[in-house]
């Protein structure tokens, strides 16, 4: 009788998980169907599914903190934007050119702030944020300061541009659903192992031979490569590109829809970058209320589902066993 219960319960958490991506997939095809405003929304929440995902990567899996990573999303937009529009670059090389520059960036601050832990980490990553946010603002000869820069081109190889949004959108798609395998992958695979070896307990991690000061760069190396795509992807959607972009409130963002979806896990940053985006727009009828019933959604959702939407099968699943 338990196992059968057990097995019910199961059923009962695959159909929440397989609800979830059916909200989700409608969500997207009435989107894509309708066109408008929405589609702007939704290409938005799939760039910072790209951002949320790597920094997922670093705090979920491998257990650590970081309010620094708009800076390494910056560093990746900033290329782009000067490198198309200054020097007449192709984006994808661009691109490229910024991913390399954020990796370079994290592995010449992550060494010596990787060795700090707790809220000495959170302080020292959100110096990192805050010092490149003021070197955007600072060195207008390049950046352009406040003024930011406009006329960044679309993205695209050659004489063929991704013009449309909705061409943009399945693109975004595309890009936001490798960024999940990818995490997936490394999940599963040694590497990820041992980042979680290293998040349960760093002591017990070096007792099994694990090099965990290694590890903690590779994370945090692997998770700014993610945000520098964001930030390229980014600027070459809205074709422009300011500091304020990359400020606090993009920590804060991500933040929300890290936990909100689910830290730790696959699917969470997907799911926490959706609602987010979503939820605002949803509460714009309350209008002068807007803020307050957005506020109070999210604490509803931290309190029924403390480790986020995610975990929304998983509780199914207790509460079946419990009720059995």
């Amino acid at each position: 009788m338990n196992s059968f219960n057990t097995i019910w319960a199961k059923g009962r958490g695959d159909r929440a998980t397989w609800l979830l991506w059916g909200l989700a997939a409608a969500f997207v095809a009435y989107t894509f169907a309708t066109g408008g405003y929405l589609i702007a929304v939704l290409q938005f929440a799939l760039i910072y599914t790209v951002l949320v995902t790597g920094l997922n990567i670093f705090m979920g899996f491998t257990g650590q903190v970081s309010f620094g990573h708009n800076a390494f999303a910056a560093i990746g937009g900033y290329s782009s934007a000067v490198l198309t529009t200054t020097y007449g670059w192709e984006p994808l090389p661009a691109c490229l050119l910024g991913l390399a520059g954020a990796l370079a960036c994290a592995l010449v601050v992550g060494y010596p702030v990787l060795r700090l832990r707790g809220h000495y980490l959170a302080m020292a990553t959100l110096a990192i944020g805050l010092i490149v946010y003021e070197v955007a603002v600072q060195w207008q000869s390049v950046t352009q300061g406040y003024m930011g820069i406009s006329g960044i081109p679309p993205i695209g190889i050659g004489s063929f541009t991704i013009a449309s949004d909705r061409a943009l959108l399945v693109f975004l798609m595309i890009v936001a659903a490798l960024a999940m395998l990818s995490a997936a992958g490394i999940r599963r695979s040694r590497l990820g192992r041992a980042f979680v070896a290293a998040a349960g307990s760093e002591d017990a991690a070096r007792a099994l031979g694990i090099d965990v000061a290694r590890y903690k760069l590779t994370a945090f190396m692997i998770s700014a490569a993610y945000a520098a795509i964001a930030g390229s992807l980014f600027v070459h959607a809205v074709g422009f590109v300011s500091p304020e972009v990359f400020g606090l409130p993009m920590v804060v963002m991500s933040f929300t829809m890290l936990y909100v979806g689910g830290i730790g896990t696959i699917a969470g940053p997907a799911l926490g970058a959706i609602i987010i985006s979503v939820l605002p727009e949803s509460f714009r009828t309350f209008k002068d209320y807007q803020d307050l019933a957005y506020g109070a959604a999210l604490i509803v959702i931290l309190i029924y589902a403390p480790r986020g939407l995610a975990s929304l099968p998983e509780l199914s699943a207790r509460w079946r066993r419990r009720s059995a």
